[in-house]
Formats: C-alpha cells, structure tokens, sequence
C-alpha cells in the first residue's frame, strides 16, 4: 500500500514538473536568426527570419518586409539597415524579409512576383507552429514591394489574412499609372513587365492593381508618400485612399511634401514613429 502511495506522488510530482516545463517554454527561447531560408525551388525564392526571444504562438506578431526595384531589381538586403530599428520599435514582432524573382525580359514576367508573396505566404503559415509565433501577419513593402503587399493583402484571404498593410510610395493602379506617368520609363516597365499595353490586355493591368479589389473586407491600410516622387506619383496613394475611405476601411495617408521616392534620416524616423502607433492600434 505504501509503495502503490509513493508511485502515485511520484507520478503526480512529475505531471507537475512536465506540465510547469512545458508552460515555461516560451522564455526559454532565445533570439534567432535563419539567413537565406528556401521557401520555392528558385535562387530567389528565398527569406531572412528574425524571431525574437520569448516568443509565443498567442502574442508574438509578424511583420513581412518586401523589398522594391520596380519589379526587376533590388534585393531583400535593402531592408537589412532597418531591422535593429524595427526590433526595437516592435519587440513583440517576428521579422520575415523576403525575396521574389525578378522580371528579366521575357523572364519572369508579372505575376511571378505575385505569386512568389502568396507562395511566402504559404510557407510562413506552414511554420508559424515551428517558429512560436501567431498568425497575425502585417505586410510592409517599398515601391514595388508595397505593390505586392496591397495585392497579397487585399486578393488572398487564405492561407492567413494580414491584419495590416503599411505601403511606402508603392503603385495602385497600373491602368492610371500606364496612362498619366509622371516618368517616361514608367509604361516602358510596365508593358515589359505585362507583356501587354492597357489597350491590349486591360484585365492583365486590373488583375494586378490594388485599387481594383478594395472591400470593406480588406486590412486596415497605412500609404506613405513623398510630393517630389518622380517614379510613382503620390496621387496612386489618394486614389487607394479614397476607395478605402468610401469601403469604411480603416486607413491613415501621410503625406511629406518635400520627399521623392524614398527617403532617410528624421523624415524615416518619423515614418516608423508613425507606424508603430498605426500598428499598435490595430493589430491587437
């Protein structure tokens, strides 16, 4: 009777050691870096995972960066100069900085890029579990990247819906931008892009435009944007704007009159400042 008594207090004792153990877990973890991880078969096809230390599946959010270069250029190690600045403005985000492939003349032409962000997409879903962290995703691209990010965002509800958009001076709608470029380049990139002028294939050039697929069903939306950007006029930002307005979407517009595409220093500084408070309002 007195060895049946010990083997149930042993056993009671080492369900609560188990149990206390593995409700701990999520401090155990330490901060952790994955450079270049594969998530297609293509060299480009790749992307940087930053988690945090501390993390949980319940609290930890994501932040997917993509990277711009008007679709045939640029890399993901643009982004690499802001990460420190990130973690320490969001510490209780997971960083995923991602790479797509490019448009190369009649190579890899639109909508690979789309595809490539959904196909991310699906990989960071199938390791949420693995790398302890939720499934409340936000999208943050520049130029092309913040392109992409409105089109993931705004078509694809599956597999995991973000709860955010943040688009530094990224295009909108490619029919207007086609049609009332404020550089000459602008419809050369685009028909190379396409394969097609507006006139040609106008489903193409909607397809592939944010504007075309606002509801009052997509994630609220933060558009930054310079006065002085001579590749992707600010009126791509209003016109997004607007249609947010009209659907009941939540959404803020920052304007900096004196800026082109892109921009450093306290103007930059100022943007995260702005995103974080975007963030911190609405992704709970």
């Amino acid at each position: 009777m007195k060895l049946l008594m010990f083997i149930l207090i042993a056993g009671s004792t080492l369900a609560g050691c188990q149990k206390s153990t593995k409700g701990n877990d999520s401090a155990n973890l330490s901060e952790t870096t994955m450079k270049d991880v594969s998530y297609g078969t293509d060299a480009l096809q790749k992307l940087d995972v930053y988690l945090p230390a501390g993390r949980t599946i319940a609290a930890t959010k994501v932040m997917v960066l993509i990277h711009g270069g008007g679709w045939t250029a640029g890399d993901k190690s643009e982004f690499d100069p802001y990460i420190s600045s990130l973690k320490q403005r969001l510490p209780d985000y997971a960083i995923i900085n991602i790479n797509y492939r490019l448009a190369n003349n009649n190579n890899n032409r639109f909508p690979a890029q789309e595809n490539d962000v959904k196909a991310a997409m699906e990989f960071i879903s199938n390791k949420l579990g693995e790398y302890k962290v939720s499934d409340k995703i936000v999208l943050l691209g520049f130029s092309a990247g913040a392109h992409l990010a409105l089109l993931q965002g705004y078509k694809y509800s599956a597999p995991v819906k973000p709860k955010a958009v943040i688009s530094f001076f990224g295009p909108t709608d490619l029919v207007d931008m086609y049609n009332n470029p404020v550089s000459i380049y602008a419809p050369l990139l685009l028909e190379a892009l396409i394969g097609a002028k507006p006139s040609e294939n106008l489903s193409a050039y909607q397809q592939s435009s944010p504007t075309f697929f606002v509801s009052s069903s997509v994630p609220p939306t933060m558009l930054l944007h310079g006065g002085k950007d001579d590749l992707v006029s600010y009126t791509q930002s209003i016109m997004l704007r607007n249609k947010l307005q009209a659907a009941g979407v939540v959404n803020q517009y920052v304007f900096y009159p004196n800026e082109g595409h892109g921009w450093y220093g306290a103007t930059l500084d100022d943007s995260f400042d702005k995103v974080e408070a975007f963030l911190d309002a609405n992704v709970k």
